[in-house]
């Protein structure tokens, strides 16, 4: 007698062996109590769930007779009359299962639907299951749409699908859709003992949780893996053998990475991982188990009095106490994303050993090059009463990760306001970005009595900058009138698209009469119709009206467009001055070698929220 496989042997046979489906079996079950019976049934789910069984019981509940063959619509079918041992055995002639990966065209569906004009033969209803449905080709969906959505009382279609999204929009809106959902690993743990006891096998419990572990929710994966192990261990499951065939690391390895990891030993960290390359233990194996280690952490960190039925949940407990809570939630996104990066290198022990290091730069304190410990910076003192320590908007933001001393207590200053630029002079070079200050170079010290709303004073460098070049009095005069033209035609939306660039990055260098000529530096700007557009909204500015203009292509010194970077430069400039000169950034920058952040720092302009 040929040995029938635990995925077949076990297969439930109504809805009351069903295993993890409870909102299924719930909902087909009340239908069919009450005969609210739907023509169209689509079952959705990944592999092993469940959905070809449900079927099969649905299948035998509309068809089932009863132990005395006077029993109705049911659901809870007998199992004992014909239709049911005959839809068991797969030889029910009004129970059609059709395989779509192999039957996918337009004639196989066709055939299939010849059927549907015919009554049932022996039993209640015809029920045409359609696995794999996703499959077909658009001309079979096309095929069975009006059958599908006007089929005879007789009839019922299931389908099943692995990838519902392949399914078109016509045939979901003419079936009741039902998504059995992935097990959660406890209940295929406890349904895998149920079934070894019936079986009499021995198992251990830690064998059975890593068996429902590596099914990932699929019920026939765990059954199937069930088999392997019995075979594997001689008719016994024990966690060792278990872990062997699946090439699981045990969770000795993981304690130990995790501690070597929070006491920042980076020798323990490559001394681990050639251990595992010795031992020929899996590196995605390794990194899947510390995810899970690690998420037990971070929920026993978030809920001190947390229960689980783990053995190793007081080690948890204690690794949970040694790594700190932000650090656990790094290592553990580490963990998760370094799995993807083991394909990408040329020795996956390699890679693990670097996703593993990958979090000792992030320490408040590494290893030396020595091999000791290097020693933490100093507790800050904190400030003298009365001591102004104040901190602009954002600055959480743009100093990084820190620590902070429980003692010190920063002080939010009030909002600062935006400095409103006045018209820069032609000829101001762009004001330089203030670099990012480094712990061996402090910024230089505001002034004691510059108030929160204060705009702070230029420095010696800005100022050195600024100095104009000797410069025209006849070109100041025309700068200054075609800034005011330009400003009252932006303004009042006079001129927009290529006329507005015309007029923003343009610069009057003759007036003419009435022939004005502008300087721009782009030859796409020399635009017969932006010019004539431009022209056009000069003659509605009250002041002087030119009537003809004349473009010409050359270098630009001063435009409303570079007077409006030259004031959005100044205002980043003193918006990164009032952070560098903030006292508690200041602080921070000395004592525990924090830096800002380059283009973090935004001046912040009236209006605005933060």
């Amino acid at each position: 007698m040929s040995y029938l496989v635990l995925a077949r042997k076990y297969r439930p046979r109504n809805f009351s062996e069903m295993v993890g489906q409870p909102h299924v079996v719930q909902a087909l079950g009340n239908a069919l109590q009450t005969q609210r019976l739907h023509h169209a049934y689509l079952f959705t789910g990944t592999r092993g769930v469940g959905k070809t069984t449900v079927s099969r019981i649905l299948a035998k509940s509309l068809n089932c007779l009863g132990s005395d063959g006077d029993g109705g619509i049911t659901a809870e079918p007998c199992g004992s009359c014909q239709a049911c041992t005959d839809i068991d055995a797969g030889r029910f002639v009004d129970y059609t299962e059709l395989d779509a990966a192999s039957n996918r065209g337009v004639d196989e569906i066709a055939q299939l639907l010849e059927q549907a004009a015919y009554k049932p033969v022996v039993g209640r209803f015809k029920v045409f299951m359609i696995d794999e449905v996703h499959m077909l080709s658009n001309t079979a969906f096309n095929a069975m749409l009006k059958t599908l959505e006007e089929p005879p009382a007789y009839l019922k279609f299931v389908l099943a699908t692995t990838d519902p999204q392949k399914v078109p929009p016509t045939v979901l809106s003419r079936c009741l859709q039902f998504n059995l959902r992935p097990m959660a690993p406890e209940t295929i743990a406890e349904h895998l003992e149920q079934v070894l006891e019936r079986e009499q096998i021995d198992s251990e419990p830690a064998a059975l949780r890593l068996l429902a572990r590596a099914a990932r929710g699929s019920m026939r994966d765990a059954l199937s893996l069930t088999d392997q192990a019995i075979a594997f261990g001689s008719g016994r499951l024990q966690e060792s053998a278990v872990r062997q065939m699946l090439g699981s690391v045990e969770r000795g390895h993981i304690f130990r990475l995790i501690e070597a990891l929070a006491d920042g030993d980076g020798r323990a960290i490559v001394a681990s991982s050639d251990l595992l390359r010795q031992e020929g233990l899996s590196a995605a194996s390794t990194l899947e188990e510390m995810t899970l280690v690690l998420q037990r952490m971070a929920v026993i960190q978030a809920v001190p009095d947390f229960s689980d039925p783990d053995p190793d949940l007081a080690q948890i407990a204690a690794l949970a106490q040694a790594l700190p809570a932000d650090e656990t939630q790094l290592l553990y996104s580490l963990c998760l994303h370094g799995r993807a990066e083991l394909g990408l290198a040329a020795d996956e022990y390699a890679a693990l050993t670097m996703v593993l290091l990958r979090l000792l730069p992030f320490k408040q304190q590494a290893p030396s090059a020595q091999g000791g410990a290097v020693a933490p910076p100093k507790k800050p003192q904190p400030e003298p009463a009365g001591a102004p320590v104040s901190s602009a908007p954002g600055v959480a933001r743009a100093v990084g990760k820190a620590p902070l001393a429980a003692d010190v207590v920063p002080h939010v200053a009030p909002r600062v306001a935006s400095p409103v630029a006045s018209p820069v002079a032609p000829h101001v070079a762009p004001p330089s970005a203030v670099a990012a200050p480094r712990s061996d170079s402090r910024p230089a010290r505001a002034p004691s009595d510059v108030s929160g709303d204060a705009v702070p004073v230029r420095s010696d460098a800005v100022a050195e900058s600024s100095a104009t070049k000797p410069y025209p009095p006849q070109m100041q005069a025309l700068d200054a009138l075609w800034a005011a033209v330009v400003q009252e035609l932006v303004a009042g939306e006079r001129v927009l698209a290529l006329a507005r660039e015309l007029a923003v990055q343009s610069q009057l260098v003759e007036q003419d009469g009435s022939a004005w000529t502008l300087r721009v530096e782009s030859q796409a700007l020399q635009h017969a119709g932006a010019s004539e557009q431009l022209l056009q909204a000069l003659r509605t500015v009250d002041s002087q009206r030119p009537e003809r203009l004349r473009i010409e292509v050359g270098e630009v010194t001063d435009s409303h467009a570079k007077r409006l970077a030259r004031q959005r430069a100044l205002r980043q400039q003193q918006a990164e001055q009032i952070i560098a000169s903030d006292p508690f950034v200041q602080q921070m920058v000395d004592q525990w070698g924090a830096r800002i952040v380059p283009g973090s720092v935004k001046p912040w302009s009236q209006g605005q929220t933060v």
